[in-house]
C-alpha cells in the first residue's frame, strides 16, 4: 500500500514528537508538506525535519491533491475551525487537544465529521499507550473491587507569562492545556460523564479569565466522586492519578507522558505490587499507528468527534462552576 501523506498545519514545538519521530519509524506515513502562517518559519522547520515542499497557507495546505491526513497542532483557538475546515477539504484529521474551544463548537465539527468518511481523531495520544490499557485490565479484572474515587493531577512549573497557555483569545488555560488530560483520563476509567459538583481557580495575575489553576469535584452517575486538578505554575511538577476501590489502592505515576517514565503501583490488604509498563513504543507512536489502522481499515479510535463533544461539555461545566465562561 502507498503510504498516508501528511501535511502540518504550523511549525509547533509539539510536532517533532508527536508525529515526525513516529512517522520516521512507521513506512506506512509519509510527511509531504509543512504550512505556517510565517513562511519562513515554515521553511526553517521544513529543512530541520526533512519535509519536502512549504505551502504557502493553511488554504493552500488543504488543497493539495497529493495530502491525504493533517496533523494540527496550532492554538487551541484555532483547531475547531482548521479541523472543520480540512474536513470540508476531504482530509483526515489528526487534531491536538482540546477538539475545539468549546463544546457548541465541538458539536459542528462533530457533525460535519459525522457527514464525512473521514477519521478525524483527537490527539489524546496517552490513550493509546500500553499504561492506560494496563489500568482498564485492571479494573476491569476487579483488581481493586468497585471503582470509588478515581482523581489526577497534572501540575507544570511555566514561568513565562508571555506563552500561548496563558492567553485568553488562544483559548488558554491550566484546564485547556493540562486538565483536559486529567479529566479525559477520569472520564475513560469511569465509563460515565461526569456532573461537576464545584470548582475553584486561581486566576492569572495578567488576566483573571485565564486559570492558572483549577481543582474541580466530579460526581458520576453509578456514585463514583472524582477530583480533577492542574496547575501551570506549581514548583513540584507532576502527573499522576489515584484510583480507589473497595478492596484497594492503583496509584498511576506520569499518566501524561507515559513514553517518557511511568509507574502502576497496586495496593490490596496491605500489600504493594509495582507492575512494570514499558514506555516503549511511544504513546505518540501508538497513536499514530492507530490513526493509520482507522484511515485504512476502518479500525475503532477511542478519541472520536462524540468523545471529544463529551470532553468539553465537561471542561465547559468546569469553567462555569469556577465562575468563568467557556472559553470561545
Amino acid at each position: 500500500m502507498t503510504p498516508i501523506r501528511f501535511g502540518i498545519l504550523g511549525a509547533a514545538g509539539i510536532t517533532p514528537a508527536a508525529l515526525i519521530a513516529p512517522a520516521s519509524e512507521n513506512p506506512d506515513v509519509e510527511l509531504v508538506a509543512v504550512a505556517a502562517r510565517d513562511r519562513g518559519r515554515a521553511e526553517r522547520f521544513a529543512a530541520e525535519h526533512g519535509i519536502g515542499r512549504v505551502e504557502d497557507s493553511y488554504e493552500d495546505l488543504l488543497a493539495a491533491d497529493d495530502i491525504d491526513a493533517v496533523y494540527i497542532p496550532l492554538p487551541n483557538s484555532e483547531h475547531g475551525r482548521w479541523t472543520l475546515a480540512a474536513i470540508e477539504a476531504g482530509k483526515h484529521v489528526l487534531v491536538e487537544k482540546p477538539f475545539a474551544s468549546n463544546a457548541d463548537e465541538a458539536e459542528r465539527v462533530a457533525a460535519r465529521a459525522a457527514d464525512s468518511n473521514r477519521v478525524v481523531m483527537e490527539a489524546f495520544h496517552y490513550r493509546y499507550h500500553p499504561l492506560v490499557a494496563e489500568v482498564i485490565g485492571l479494573i476491569n479484572d476487579g483488581a481493586i473491587g468497585d471503582l470509588v474515587d478515581v482523581s489526577a493531577w497534572f501540575d507544570v512549573h511555566l514561568p513565562d507569562r508571555s506563552n500561548i497557555r496563558y492567553i485568553h483569545d488562544l483559548a488558554g488555560g491550566s484546564t485547556m492545556d493540562l486538565g483536559c488530560y486529567c479529566l479525559h483520563l477520569v472520564r475513560s476509567l469511569v465509563g460515565e460523564e461526569p456532573e461537576v459538583v464545584s470548582a475553584t481557580y486561581r486566576p492569572s495575575p495578567e488576566d483573571d479569565r485565564i486559570d492558572e489553576a483549577l481543582t474541580a469535584e466530579l460526581r458520576f452517575p453509578g456514585g463514583v466522586t472524582s477530583t480533577v486538578s492542574s496547575s501551570l505554575l506549581e514548583d513540584v511538577e507532576r502527573q499522576s492519578a489515584t484510583i480507589t476501590g473497595t478492596l484497594g489502592v492503583l496509584q498511576v505515576e506520569g499518566f501524561v507522558k507515559p513514553h517518557e517514565s511511568n509507574s502502576l503501583t497496586l495496593k490490596t490488604d496491605g500489600d504493594s505490587t509495582r507492575i512494570d509498563v514499558p514506555v516503549h513504543p511511544t504513546s505518540y507512536a501508538c497513536q499514530l499507528g492507530l490513526f493509520v489502522s482507522a484511515v485504512r481499515d476502518g479500525a475503532e479510535i477511542l478519541t472520536g468527534p462524540e468523545d471529544s463533544v463529551k470532553q468539553m461539555r465537561a471542561i465547559d461545566a468546569m469553567y462555569r462552576a469556577a465562575g468563568l465562561e467557556p472559553r470561545q
